[in-house]
């Protein structure tokens, strides 16, 4: 049995409604080991041709419309729920289920947050459906269980730019079921609150407090480090979905305002290659995806801010509001 459902049967009943001439197949990281098996299946049970995306993919803010327009006549994107864009072509998202049993992973959970009466849950697309199990097991348990509705998010789903699910739930502590540490980093940094991760692929339970403070010393680092910079790069996406020419436009009003030298620079995929020519540039602040600046600031010569961590920098914000960068809308 597979690790996650990727409704197979109806990307081929799907195919076949819409008499497609060629599939696109979109994948983030961990399920692109499936892409050849599922290119078979389609081709073999269908009349369409399987065009699979080998790019990077970070989210449905990062659909392959554009470069398939043209090409492909659908696209199935899997592993996300989706973003309000117009794509360019039809997109059906498959929010590939993980088929993984939490209820081990709930048990040591449960011991954690003893002494909390209020709970959170919170998860990422492929556990959505956990959510209600996980719910009546603490419920049995005397907490009483809270899940926000966010925007552009189901029920109790955060994404890595997205945190609005949990902003008014109001809970003593959070628990948060998947693997990773930036989604839940999100949370405990948005509240405040002990923030427990239950990642059942690993069978592991754990708080969030060690790991915040290490990021936070990072980040301040950072950020002290680039305080003093005087020439800096904006970083724009040329994503749809995370496209924000409109705030780096402002951004570089406010560094120029601040007597600062700003430079806007559109990038597809930021990396340190991409910005290794620009070496007049002693800093950058990304508009595009928040993860980029705080997953991958140690491979980078240069400090990656973004635009919240900014207004510390220049003194606008105080260290104890510090608060990561989300793309709502």
């Amino acid at each position: 049995m597979s690790l996650y459902d990727l409704e197979t049967e109806r990307v081929i009943r799907e195919i076949k409604r819409l008499k497609v001439d060629v599939v696109g197949l979109q994948f983030p990281e961990g399920l692109k080991t499936r892409a050849v098996e599922l290119a078979e299946i389609i081709e073999s049970e269908t009349d369409a041709t399987a065009l699979i995306s080998a790019d990077p993919c970070f989210g449905a803010c990062d659909v392959s419309d554009r470069k398939m327009k043209g090409m492909a006549d659908l696209i199935i994107h899997y592993g996300h729920t989706p973003f309000p864009i117009d794509y360019e072509v039809p997109v059906i998202f498959i929010e590939a289920r993980s088929g993984v049993d939490v209820r081990g992973v709930l048990e040591d959970a449960a011991r954690l947050l003893d002494g909390h009466e209020r709970v959170g849950l919170a998860t990422t697309a492929q556990h959505l459906h956990l959510l209600d199990e996980a719910a009546s097991f603490l419920e049995e348990r005397g907490f009483e269980v809270v899940k926000g509705s966010g925007v552009n998010t189901a029920e109790g789903q955060v994404l890595g730019c997205n945190f609005s699910a949990i902003r008014n739930t109001d809970a003593d502590a959070y628990l948060f079921i998947g693997s990773g540490n930036f989604h839940p980093l999100g949370i405990k940094l948005l509240t405040g609150r002990d923030v427990v991760v239950a990642d059942p692929y690993h069978g592991e339970v754990r708080r969030l407090d060690e790991f915040a403070d290490r990021v936070l010393r990072i980040r301040f680092a950072r950020i002290n480090r680039a305080s003093s910079a005087s020439r800096w790069g904006i970083i724009v996406s040329s994503k749809e979905g995370q496209r924000r020419f409109k705030l780096a436009l402002e951004v570089k009003r406010k560094l120029e305002a601040a007597g600062r030298d700003a430079f806007i620079f559109l990038l597809e995929n930021v990396s340190p290659e991409a910005l290794l020519p620009f070496r007049e540039i002693e800093a950058f602040v990304v508009t595009a995806c928040p993860r980029i600046a705080i997953d991958d600031s140690q491979i980078y010569d240069r400090p990656l801010l973004n635009p919240s961590e900014l207004e510390i920098a220049l003194g606008e914000r105080e260290w104890e509001d510090y608060v990561l960068d989300e793309i709502i809308s």
